[in-house]
């Protein structure tokens, strides 16, 4: 299945890094790449994941670590549409 990631997720992981790169610039970069295996393996099995009707219809969400991956998706493909920490507010970010 193919794993495309909106220009939305992409800042959401570039400002995931800038942050976690303050403390620990090494750590940031392995997270980084940690969040998109993970991305990898939603996509996998994408309808083994939770639903959030709250947020849309077809809209579910895994966690890793303290963020939640939100994404959509289909037969073809899975679509990443926001990687938020897990304190926000997320029917604001929505």
């Amino acid at each position: 299945m193919q794993l495309l990631i909106t220009p939305q997720a992409v800042q959401d992981m570039d400002k995931i890094g800038l942050y976690i790169a303050q403390d620990n610039p090494r750590r940031a970069l392995s997270f980084i790449g940690e969040l998109r295996q993970h991305c990898r393996k939603i996509a996998q099995k994408p309808f083994a994941y939770r639903r959030r009707p709250e947020l849309g219809d077809a809209i579910r969400s895994s966690t890793y670590g303290r963020y939640q991956i939100f994404f959509e998706s289909s037969e073809q493909a899975t679509v990443i549409l926001r990687i938020l920490h897990q304190a926000r507010d997320i029917t604001v970010e929505f």
